[in-house]
């Protein structure tokens, strides 16, 4: 907020007064920020990095085959390749010479062991592979067998570009870290939806997955038990059993009853294996959800409710920390849920006028937690364990309601889109002082439809975003640790930053139709 909330730190380089001093304020605390905020008030200029940038390339290929053999069965298959390269150009502030290979020097006999720097941080993968599925259909049954076979391979790495006041030989094509990770994915699947009588039918699903994740080579994490960058040497296998079956009862024309249950496993990501902590190796997640829904429908009306709980085992969340590129980090916790109700209902009548609003009303915990801090967040330090009990799991709101108002005359259409979103803890520590507060925001969308000739449709509008101008945030990050007092005592700290989200703003529109 000192700097406006259209800041954006990205970049930053230094702050030049108004006699041509430079200073470098870490601006990422509040020290930092205090005395940033000064130098401004004094006449000084932020400078900022010009080449900062992200860029990302990505080409697909898909070769789609359909074919009926007769009115019961049929073929889908398809091929697909996916190649993508990119990469982060940034201007990063006193950083470690030997966490980029570079040799620490002398000037006027000082030893420089940190400067300024630019790196490039790059990544050159592709994805390819193939699925098809064959189903049968008759009076009463539909079913599937199907399956896909996909193989990930991709390379990342990382130069130098430039170092202030460097005194050795800079050479920006050598890689200062490199790893490779390849991923196989394989599952087959068999389901069917069978009609029992008396508007009731039944499904299943069940599906197997074999996955595996191999990765080697350098990461860019500094490893300072061995003094050196973090090597890599991941080779994971994973076996997963994926069913699900359910229960379908049409009382009549506008009643509906179901019910499901179902396990779903996930594996963890390459972030989850290259940005967690040393010591700690990600597992797979296991979830056991059942759910519960009724639905009512007619020719104007629609209301439905649906329950569901969500058992989870070793559930990837998110701390609230961000990796070095600003992504949010997630770990395991060994055990969570998340219980609650969705509500919807929708109004349509004939004079265009249409409203539709659902909302979910939710208990998301994770049971017995406890937080670990360390000192400065150095995780070489000693552990200071907290049990926290049950606490909210992070980045999940108790409450959200959506709501949108549309109305629809000839070629016209006009429509207001809200969403309130209730508080959300930015941690799994339930910390008062790390909460994104609570927000509600509106959008405003106007467009027209007409035709031209050759084609279709036109459609001119404009979207007002943030109709309202409400001052929020809706992400950011946060994390704790401790220091020593004067008595040798461990006393905690904790920090938050926000994502501030714009004010109104307005977005033009045209689509075009052949």
């Amino acid at each position: 907020a000192v700097f406006g909330r259209r800041f954006n730190s990205c970049g930053y380089m230094y702050i030049e007064d108004k006699s041509g001093g430079i200073h470098q304020p870490e601006i990422d605390y509040d020290y930092g920020v205090k005395e940033a905020d000064q130098l401004i008030k004094n006449g000084g200029t932020f400078h900022f990095y010009d080449d900062q940038t992200d860029n990302y390339v990505q080409k697909n290929y898909h070769l789609l085959v359909n074919h009926t053999f007769t009115p019961q069965w049929r073929l889908n298959a398809g091929l697909h390749y996916t190649t993508g390269d990119g990469y982060y150009q940034e201007y990063k502030i006193g950083r470690k010479l030997v966490e980029y290979g570079m040799k620490p020097y002398e000037v006027s006999g000082e030893n420089v062991t940190k400067s300024d720097l630019v790196r490039k941080k790059a990544m050159d993968n592709w994805f390819g592979g193939g699925i098809f599925s064959v189903s049968y259909t008759n009076d009463r049954l539909n079913a599937s067998l199907g399956g896909g076979l996909n193989r990930y391979d991709g390379d990342h790495f990382g130069k130098v570009l430039w170092v202030k006041n460097y005194l050795g030989q800079l050479n920006p094509d050598n890689d200062y870290y490199r790893n490779n990770a390849t991923k196989n994915d394989g599952n087959i699947y068999l389901k069917a939806n069978y009609e029992l009588g008396g508007g009731v039918s039944a499904y299943a699903d069940l599906q197997y997955r074999h996955i595996t994740y191999k990765m080697h080579g350098r990461n860019d994490k500094w490893n300072d038990d061995t003094n050196a960058l973090q090597t890599l040497h991941i080779e994971d296998k994973f076996d997963f059993f994926n069913p699900k079956a359910g229960l379908f009862w049409q009382i009549n024309t506008n009643n509906r009853l179901y019910g499901s249950f179902s396990v779903a496993h996930k594996e963890p990501t390459r972030n989850n294996y290259t940005d967690g902590k040393l010591t700690e190796h990600p597992k797979a997640e296991r979830l056991f959800d059942y759910e519960l829904g009724y639905t009512f429908a007619n020719s104007w009306l629609n209301l439905g409710a649906n329950l569901y709980y969500m058992d989870y085992k070793n559930q990837l969340v998110l701390t609230g920390e961000k990796n070095e590129i600003g992504e949010a980090v997630a770990a395991n916790v060994p055990d969570s849920y998340r219980m609650g109700i969705e509500l919807m209902a929708g109004l349509k009548l004939n004079c265009g006028f249409q409203w539709d609003i659902n909302a979910t009303f939710s208990r998301n915990r994770v049971e017995n937690f406890s937080e670990t801090l360390y000192e400065w967040e150095d995780p070489t330090t000693e552990a200071w364990k907290i049990d926290r009990g049950n606490t909210p799991i992070s980045f999940s709101p108790d409450f959200i309601l959506n709501n949108r108002f549309s109305y629809t005359y000839r070629g016209f259409e006009a429509a207001l889109q809200s969403q309130y979103v209730s508080k959300q803890y930015m941690t799994n520590a339930k910390r008062d002082d790390q909460i994104l507060d609570a927000y509600f925001v509106s959008n405003l969308n106007l467009a027209y439809t007409f035709k031209l000739p050759r084609m279709k449709s036109v459609i001119v509008g404009c979207t007002i975003y943030n109709l309202f101008n409400e001052t929020y945030e809706n992400n950011g990050f946060a994390g704790s640790g401790y220091s020593l007092n004067d008595a040798g005592e461990k006393e905690r700290y904790s920090y938050a930053t926000y994502a501030a989200q714009a004010g109104t703003n307005v977005l033009g529109h045209i689509s075009l139709s052949f």
